[in-house]
């Protein structure tokens, strides 16, 4: 006779439901600051893969896996698509292929709005990054059931 001890913590699953919004909150700092500053796509992604992969830890593989609602596979071939995307524009101005190229927008509550294509391009590496990750999790969870 096998005894299924139920090994989740409420501490931690309560605590997961707290952290979780703040650590992908974290995530989008990490990418939005990495121009001027430590910080950027990839560990902001990295950052992100682990909020969820706490998740997974804390409850269970279907409650980590309800977050995303697509395949992590999908998320990374976005990234990828996003990334690639960003180095188009400099040819449509005659620069050499991936030259960063910036615009201005001016947003009347707001103020100016600075967008970029290394800002895309780190938009492209954070989606590869936490599809990758999470596609590596999810593979070794599913593979031990």
């Amino acid at each position: 006779m096998s005894r299924q001890f139920n090994m989740r913590s409420l501490i931690l699953s309560t605590g997961t439901t707290i952290i979780l919004p703040l650590l992908i909150l974290f995530s989008l700092f990490l990418l939005l600051r990495g121009h001027n500053e430590p910080g950027g796509g990839f560990i902001g992604g990295l950052v992100a893969a682990a909020a969820i992969a706490l998740k997974l830890f804390a409850d269970d593989y279907p409650s980590a896996k309800s977050l995303l609602r697509v395949h992590p596979l999908q998320i990374v071939g976005i990234g990828l698509a996003i990334a690639a995307l960003s180095s188009l524009p400099s040819l449509f101005v005659g620069e050499n292929f991936f030259t960063a190229q910036w615009w201005s927008l001016d947003l009347p509550i707001f103020g100016y709005l600075k967008l970029s294509t290394p800002l895309f391009f780190d938009i492209g590496v954070f989606l590869c990054v936490i599809g990758t990750v999470l596609t590596a999790i999810f593979t070794l969870v599913e593979a031990e059931h």
